[in-house]
């Protein structure tokens, strides 16, 4: 399937680029990160540590476990705080 990635704060900067559209047949959200990851230094540094990474699919709030059936989009981003 193909799916867009985008990349948000440090993620975007570590992996130089804001967004890229991929194809995929990873089953969960984690499959993808490790597909990601392999694709080079950049995204395997971005993904490196993922408990400073969160992630939604097409706008979604999502764990690493999560199914990515049919989704469209999958964005990656830092933890937000309140003010």
């Amino acid at each position: 399937m193909r799916i867009d990635v985008l990349y948000f704060a440090w993620l975007r900067e570590r992996v130089g680029l804001p967004r890229e559209t991929i194809e995929t047949s990873a089953p969960t959200v984690r499959a993808l990160v490790a597909e990601l990851a392999a694709l080079d230094d950049w995204h395997a540094a971005a993904l490196s540590d993922l408990s400073a990474v969160r992630v939604a699919l097409d706008q979604e709030l999502a764990d690493l476990d999560s199914p990515l059936g049919q989704a469209r989009e999958i964005a990656f981003f830092p933890p937000m705080t309140g003010g």
